[in-house]
């Protein structure tokens, strides 16, 4: 059965390779979207994934989440389709990356401040032309059950271009309600020992909070920042503890796993 799932989820990737190669080129921002958006909710339904939603998906602001798998761009993107902001070292992993910059990854070179300042302009320019964006805010994957420091340089980006945030909150269970155990993608487990892991695992069911925006008029990035992880953490039930913002640096910006 484990060796069915891994075939069937190798063609899908195969598909979405060719479909981008041939289809995408030819196709306008909207139906490229719509082609996401059905390579994603596919994705999920192969690995035995299944969302639960809560809460109302605003369609022009800049959605925040907390960072536990690589299944959690596609549980977004299951929603309805983001660009992500993923650190540079992802463009060349094989397939993924590329698989990643088709469908409208921005990429961050860490520690360049003249591409974080490239980075947005482009932001804010397409989202004042009602472009939708997404970015992990932890900068990398956690635990299930805790919650990193955010960094609050990317909100700006939302402040400029006067759209709102809207924080996500993520939580992956099993069939009993517990956190899931095969989920974890934190620490040194590979992206293929964890598809190797939820491939052979069993069902996934993803709680997927949609929270209320946060107005960013008036704000500053470390504000919302703040404000995000507090609504966050108050969705998973987690404590937020004090100050738990990240200095304001071009590190840790990432929206693809690790």
């Amino acid at each position: 059965m484990l060796i069915f799932r891994l075939v069937r989820m190798v063609m899908h990737v195969i598909a979405g390779l060719l479909t981008c190669a041939l289809v995408f080129p030819h196709l306008n921002a909207a139906k490229r979207d719509e082609r996401i958006w059905r390579w994603s909710v596919r994705l999920l339904e192969m690995c035995r994934v299944r969302v639960n939603v809560r809460g109302e998906l605003v369609p022009n602001a800049l959605v925040v989440s907390n960072h536990v798998s690589w299944l959690d761009i596609y549980v977004i993107n299951a929603q309805q389709p983001c660009r992500f902001v993923a650190k540079d070292s992802i463009r060349s992993w094989p397939v993924v990356g590329w698989l990643c910059e088709q469908a409208g990854t921005v990429f961050l070179q860490r520690g360049n401040a003249r591409d974080l300042r490239r980075i947005f302009h482009d932001l804010v320019t397409s989202m004042r032309f009602g472009g939708r964006f997404a970015f992990f805010p932890e900068g990398t994957t956690s635990h299930q059950g805790m919650l990193l420091p955010f960094h609050p340089n990317l909100f700006e980006a939302a402040i400029d271009a006067g759209v709102p945030v809207q924080p996500y909150a993520m939580r992956y269970l099993d069939a009993a309600g517990l956190l899931h155990p095969t989920i974890g993608f934190a620490g040194e487990i590979s992206l293929i020992e964890s598809i190797l892991a939820i491939a052979g695992g069993s069902e996934i069911i993803v709680e997927l909070q949609m929270l209320p925006v946060l107005p960013t008029q008036g704000m500053t990035r470390r504000e919302l920042a703040f404000a995000s992880r507090q609504a966050i953490a108050n969705a998973l039930g987690l404590d937020a503890g004090v100050a738990d913002i990240q200095p304001e640096t071009a590190h840790g910006l990432q929206a693809a796993p690790r």
